[in-house]
């Protein structure tokens, strides 16, 4: 992971474009301190994706366990006999 200087990131852009676009990732510096991240998007939509799974993954363990006889309970609670 590389660092650039705001000042540099604003002269060379373009070219900056190009290496993310090939897979690296910049570091936009103002006066030392990070204050932006260049990724490759195909990395930003993986790194939601997995963020997605892990949420349903989290959720279904909170979730209570439903049975085939909750299912077929609630399936029948409201007919007629």
């Amino acid at each position: 992971m590389r660092e650039v200087q705001a000042s540099e990131a604003k002269t060379h852009l373009p070219q900056l474009l190009d290496d993310v676009e090939r897979g690296e990732t910049l570091i936009i510096t103002r006066h030392g301190r990070p204050i932006a991240r260049l990724v490759p998007e195909r990395d930003r939509r993986q790194e939601e994706v997995d963020k997605a799974i892990a949420g349903i993954a989290l959720r279904r363990r909170a979730a209570a366990s439903v049975t085939v006889a909750d299912i077929l309970s609630a399936r029948d609670e409201g007919r007629r006999s």
